[in-house]
């Protein structure tokens, strides 16, 4: 079979108005007449054809030569409308192969090392990237650029000389247009870079319009929000992207040289996870042959009694997205030992708050032959190993979290990585939270895939908590017995035909496990020291219509109010453990969560506060609701 190939995107392209059609063909042998299809040697690239001329081919691959028997041909035309070439690529086309992809060279790569550029003076290089700053003088001009890469701009003198200055006399030139420049590495006259880019020649790539939002002043995070395609061209987001991007990478290398395998856990289910029942409904039986907001609601069937017809929709029941994927994980460890998930979740819970997504990240490793020790080791050594990957390879990144975000995260992620974790039970936990001398009220929230103790009151069960952001990791060793599983199931009232497969895991080979979720946002959150979770992730999807500009977000339980502008110091990273744990004691993980500064013998009237009695939360959260919170006047804006 001979298949349309496109060669990698190395060359800048500038083509003429309006575009040039380039199409692609699929060859395939007629099955039917040629039962046994020939081999190709090579791939084939159709160049690209001028008018509305049209170009068919017909190969005899064993031959060479051109043949008149049938063939299936597929055209892929794409539009392409950037340009005439301004760079010949490295990427060449050798006999008509395609030729090989090379990495491009990013102004990280030229500014990087020890030397900050020094030991590429006199080269020639070209950048590629977005105008942050233009600063017209008498005699020369600057122009900062940005591609992503880097914190770092690279900064470009171009004089009256120079091929493409008229782009600069013209305005061509401007915050937020996409440029090409080549030009010679000289050292820099200025303090805060070392070296600069004498420009040669400048091309416009793409021009950026006078409306662009994101110009060289002080913009809040909640208007970035309501721009989020363009807020990752700021510092902030720039820095969170490439800080969640080496999280992702240091997860998978760490599982990886730890003998995890890698499972994809499905987004679409029939089960909850959590058994809270907040879970967003995946279905068919809406009309979609209009508008899905102008679906009547008589139109979706239902049966005699009046209920909905599930039997009519695409799985023939009621499906959800996802919550989890701890349950599908443990079918693999079952059969691999050791597996983890890291994908998205999803859940409706209708929370407004600075601490809650509807859609999120999870990591969930799952360990076969193993107890709640061997869970709290492997969360330790991994929360340490993913620290110290950031540490060492987003200096500049933590540098600028450091300087305008929170101050002292360095020092404070250090500790992570250089200090033991401190293992606490809960029951001296509540011991705690009762000398408040505060009131408590919880319900039973203990899961049923949870391990009863032999008490057969506590499970074994565990959460890490840790400073500004609270619980970061909950885990479990998961219940092997079957009998012990079933009668859970019923306790909970949970439909034990749905998890049967689930129960056959107990039936066939059963083996001790544990593990954990770690809620990757959060993650993103503890690393960076960014507030809101909102501004972990890069399209983030919360209650309310998606346009909306989130204005309000609200901090309930497990942060301090924005008056208060220090929080106490936390030494230590609390690793609390349901060792002996009442079913009030296993309930009170999130409040525990909330007030772990108390833990260390810290109180401040944040923590006062949010361990009121629980009845006063609803009042409270309609309060914050209708009520904005009050700017405070001593914090430093960000830059973008």
């Amino acid at each position: 079979m001979a298949t349309a190939a496109l060669s990698p995107a190395t060359v800048s392209l500038r083509l003429k108005p309006f575009s040039t059609t380039v199409r692609f063909l699929s060859l395939y042998n007629n099955h039917h007449l040629h039962p046994k299809p020939n081999k190709l040697k090579h791939q084939i690239i159709i160049t690209p054809l001028h008018h509305q001329s049209k170009l068919i081919i017909h190969c005899n691959h064993s031959n060479g030569c051109i043949t008149n028997r049938r063939r299936f041909s597929t055209v892929l035309s794409a539009a392409v409308s950037s340009g005439e070439v301004v760079e010949k690529s490295k990427t060449e086309s050798i006999d008509g192969l395609v030729g090989e992809f090379r990495k491009r060279l990013r102004i990280a790569d030229i500014k990087g090392g020890e030397s900050e550029g020094l030991d590429r003076l006199g080269q020639t290089l070209t950048v590629r990237g977005w105008v942050r700053t233009l600063r017209v003088q008498s005699s020369v001009t600057f122009i900062e650029v940005n591609d992503g890469s880097c914190l770092s701009n690279m900064q470009c003198v171009i004089d009256s000389d120079a091929e493409g200055y008229d782009q600069v006399e013209s305005g061509l030139i401007a915050t937020g247009a996409s440029v090409c420049i080549q030009g010679v590495v000289v050292p820099s006259q200025g303090k805060k870079q070392k070296i600069e880019l004498k420009i040669n020649k400048l091309v416009t790539v793409g021009k950026s319009d006078p409306s662009f939002p994101i110009q060289k002043k002080k913009v809040t995070r909640e208007f970035l929000r309501s721009k989020a395609h363009l807020r990752p061209r700021t510092n902030t987001f720039g820095a969170v992207a490439r800080v969640r991007n080496a999280l992702a990478y240091a997860t998978h290398k760490f599982f990886q040289e730890n003998g995890f395998v890698w499972i994809s856990s499905p987004i679409i289910t029939a089960s909850d996870c959590e058994g809270a029942g907040e879970q967003f409904c995946v279905t068919t039986l809406i009309p979609s042959s209009k508008e899905a907001i102008d679906s009547p609601a008589d139109a979706i069937p239902r049966t005699e009694n009046g209920l909905i017809d599930w039997s009519q929709d695409f799985f023939e029941k009621p499906a959800f997205l996802t919550v989890s994927g701890q349950l599908n994980a443990e079918t693999y460890a079952t059969a691999l030992s050791d597996v983890y998930t890291f994908g998205p979740t999803f859940r409706a819970e209708n929370s407004n708050t600075s601490r809650h997504l509807a859609e999120f990240w999870m990591i969930e490793p799952e360990l076969a032959f193993a107890d709640l020790n061997d869970d709290m080791a492997c969360a330790t050594a991994y929360l340490q190993y993913v620290v110290k990957h950031v540490l060492e390879n987003c200096k500049e990144d933590m540098d600028f979290f450091n300087n305008w975000i929170e101050k002292g995260i360095i020092d404070r992620l250090s500790d992570v990585v250089e200090k033991s974790f401190v293992r606490m039970t809960y029951t001296d936990a509540v011991e705690l939270l009762l000398k408040s001398k505060k009131k408590f009220e919880f319900p039973d929230i203990k899961a049923f895939y949870m391990r009863l103790n032999d008490d057969g009151k506590t499970v074994a069960a565990m959460d890490m908590l840790v400073p500004r952001v609270g619980e970061l990791i909950g885990g479990s060793q998961r219940e092997e017995r079957l009998e012990y599983l079933e009668t859970r199931l019923d306790e909970l009232k949970l439909n034990k035909e749905s998890f049967w497969w689930y129960l056959d895991l107990r039936r066939y080979g059963t083996v001790p496990h544990a593990g954990f979720g770690l809620g990757f946002e959060r993650l993103v959150q503890f690393a960076t020291g960014i507030d809101n979770i909102r501004d972990t992730i890069p399209f983030p999807r919360a209650p309310g219509p998606p346009s909306r500009p989130a204005l309000q977000q609200f901090i309930l339980l497990n942060s301090r109010p924005m008056e208060c502008q220090k929080q106490p110091s936390m030494p230590k990273i609390i690793l609390s453990v349901i060792v002996s744990v009442t079913k009030l004691i296993a309930a009170a993980r999130i409040q525990i969560g909330a007030t772990f500064a108390i833990f260390e013998g810290h109180t401040t009237p944040a923590t006062v506060q949010v361990t009121k009695d629980v009845s006063e939360i609803p009042r409270t959260i309609e309060m914050m609701r209708t009520q904005p919170i009050p700017t405070p006047k001593n914090i430093k804006p960000t830059p973008l």
